[in-house]
């Protein structure tokens, strides 16, 4: 039985489910990573069977409105197991009503109950309005990240 945390304002907060694959990939498409539904659904089959990932959905109205994804992992760096967060999207539609301050606290109460105490994230350089949010949270800046894409391999 999946999760679930009603909050006081006509949404609430569950475990993902496979079937919520077309509105993730919807929230994927938001943030700038064109993804279909099929997609959506192969990479939710994979994620949701690992128990060291974990995604949470906040529905409104009967529609995911919402999502954060974890991952928690050994940790090379400290003797703790460490906890990161992966993405988190909020539809446009249903921004600035506390959904993603939400969907934070319900990953980091998870984080806590897995014995995490340390979590990081990353955001592209361009959402400001990102790092203002995290910083309200109490997550600061420490670094930098490095992408590159690899050629594909036969």
């Amino acid at each position: 039985m999946p999760a679930r945390r009603r909050l006081d304002t006509g949404w609430w907060i569950r475990d993902a489910e496979v079937n919520d694959a077309p509105e993730l990939a919807m929230l994927m498409c938001e943030l700038g990573y064109e993804t279909d539904p099929t997609e959506m659904e192969a990479r939710l089959e994979l994620i949701l069977s690992n128990s060291a990932y974990k995604t949470f959905v906040a529905i409104r109205d009967g529609s995911v409105c919402g999502m954060i994804g974890t991952l928690t992992y050994p940790s090379y760096e400290h003797n703790d197991a460490s906890g990161r967060i992966l993405a988190l999207v909020t539809s446009g539609t249903a921004r600035r009503r506390g959904i993603g301050r939400a969907l934070i606290a319900t990953a980091e109460k998870d984080f806590g109950q897995r014995g995490i105490g340390r979590v990081s994230l990353d955001t592209r350089l361009t959402r400001e309005d990102a790092h203002k949010f995290y910083e309200l949270l109490g997550y600061e800046r420490n670094g930098w990240r490095f992408v590159k894409q690899l050629p594909a391999s036969n």
